[in-house]
């Protein structure tokens, strides 16, 4: 086997859900501020919803990330298999398997219909995973 020379091109991250109005949106603003252009960053959802969760938009907000002009959207085959990494959140079987693909799958509540100090919760769960998922995509020191 033989080894990959390191690339210059960016990580690039997909955050899959049901509806892409909460969860995968949170992970991939944070994903988008903490790690910059360093990562390409997408999200989908199997069967999206009409809107970003307000809530979810609201909490944002209050750590100066506007999601505001965010709109959830489908998944495709193109840009799963255009990630190096894909971060399912409880879209169970309905989440596609790339053979050769990075998975994690991140046990978070859904923010939908959740009173506001929850999805507080949920976005700071969030904040910590995705700052785990940056550490992890950073080079090895020589």
């Amino acid at each position: 086997m033989t080894e990959q020379a390191p690339s210059d091109e960016p990580t690039t991250v997909l955050f899959l859900c049901v509806h892409n109005a909460g969860r995968s949106q949170m992970a991939a603003a944070y994903l988008r501020r903490l790690a910059g252009d360093r990562v390409d960053v997408l999200s989908g959802g199997s069967d999206p919803g009409t809107e970003v969760n307000p809530a979810a938009v609201a909490v944002m907000a209050e750590v100066g990330i506007d999601m505001s002009t965010e709109r959830p959207k489908p998944w495709t085959d193109e840009t799963v298999r255009a990630a190096d990494v894909i971060v399912t959140m409880g879209c169970g079987d309905a989440c596609p398997i790339v053979p050769g693909t990075r998975y994690e799958d991140w046990e978070l509540d859904d923010p939908a219909g959740q009173p506001i100090e929850v999805v507080r919760a949920i976005r700071d769960d969030i904040r910590g995973r995705v700052e785990q998922l940056v550490a992890s995509l950073e080079p090895a020191s020589p």
